[in-house]
Formats: structure tokens, C-alpha cells, sequence
């Protein structure tokens, strides 16, 4: 019942919209640290709306009738890790700081919401293992851009006192993204109830 309400058109297109505005606000709330990246890291450093992009991209794909398995990878796996790790860093922001802004639990919200999603819309991926294989390529060589060459996400006293522990994090949970795609869209019964 829920997948018919979740895969019916106008519910995907309400998705799009709202996807592809989140998108928009990601590039831009990154744009100042933009601004300080070299050019070319630029690439590498909006981590969340990336991801949302790529979700994006699938979500107008499936509208039209066509589907793209590597953008279906890149979604999932992307989704699941950096919805994770924005909820993880804005609730250790908290922890650390004793306070959050509004904006930190609206972060918490909808990255959430957007790991949550990337899992629901699983049934509709068409994912083979070379697909997962460039996502989990293109994650970790993200993990390395970010925590060997210093371009991860700048959460103020959390990422300049815990860099190291949040790149070991960040590279588990990278692997644990991986496994999640790998079983969400590998399973043997892909078929929707």
C-alpha cells in the first residue's frame, strides 16, 4: 500500500520539486567554503547536495521513462552516507556545544529524510555491481579528497578538533553505505507488494 502512494507519478513529481530545491539550497549554503576551495576540489566539497542531486536526476529519469543505474548507485550509497553523517556531525555539534541552531535540526531533518528516502525508492532501482562498484569508488575517493587533502565539510570547533576521528568515521560509514546499497538492490525478490 505504501509503495502504491510512494511510487504513484504525482508523488515522485512532488519528490522532484522538492529534491531539486534542496539541491539548490546545499550548493548554496556551501557557497562561502566554495568561495575558499581550490579549483579543483570544487567538485568534491558539497558532499549532501551531490547526493541529492544525483536522487534528483534519478527521480526526472523515472518520469521520463528511462532509467541510469550508475546515477541509481550513486544516489543510494550517497544518500544513506551523507544523510547519516550530517545527522551524526550536527548532533555532536550539539553535544559539544551544548546548543544547536534551528538550522542544525532542520540539517537533521531533512538528511534524514533524504537517507530514508534513498532506502524507500530502492525497489525501483535497476543497480548492477559495476554500477555499486563506481559509487563505492567515487565515495571513498570523496573520503580521501576530504580527509587527506583537508576538503571535508567545515562544521566549525568539530571538524577543526576531531578531523581525524571524523575521517574514520566517515570512512566506515562509507563502507557501511556500500553494504546498504549492495543489499537494498541486490536482493533476489525485488519485487514491490
Amino acid at each position: 500500500m505504501i509503495y502504491r502512494l510512494l511510487f504513484h507519478r504525482y508523488i515522485i513529481m512532488l519528490l522532484f520539486i522538492v529534491n531539486l530545491f534542496g539541491t539548490i539550497y546545499g550548493y548554496i549554503w556551501y557557497g562561502w567554503q566554495l568561495e575558499i576551495t581550490p579549483a579543483v576540489f570544487l567538485a568534491f566539497v558539497p558532499d549532501s547536495p551531490t547526493a541529492s542531486l544525483f536522487f534528483t536526476i534519478f527521480l526526472g529519469l523515472l518520469l521520463l521513462g528511462k532509467r541510469n543505474g550508475y546515477i541509481e548507485a550513486l544516489a543510494i550509497v550517497s544518500l544513506f552516507k551523507y544523510g547519516i553523517w550530517a545527522v551524526v556531525m550536527n548532533l555532536l555539534t550539539l553535544a559539544l556545544n551544548g546548543t544547536l541552531s534551528w538550522q542544525g535540526y532542520m540539517l537533521i531533518a531533512s538528511h534524514l529524510a533524504m537517507a530514508i528516502q534513498g532506502l524507500l525508492y530502492a525497489p525501483l532501482y535497476k543497480v548492477k555491481l559495476q554500477h555499486l562498484a563506481v559509487a563505492a569508488i567515487v565515495v571513498l575517493h570523496n573520503d580521501i579528497i576530504d580527509y587527506v587533502f583537508d576538503m571535508m565539510p567545515i562544521y566549525g570547533r568539530l571538524t577543526a578538533d576531531y578531523s581525524n576521528e571524523i575521517g574514520y568515521f566517515t570512512f566506515w560509514l562509507s563502507i557501511v553505505s556500500i553494504i546498504v546499497g549492495y543489499i537494498a538492490t541486490q536482493r533476489k525478490d525485488k519485487s514491490v507488494h
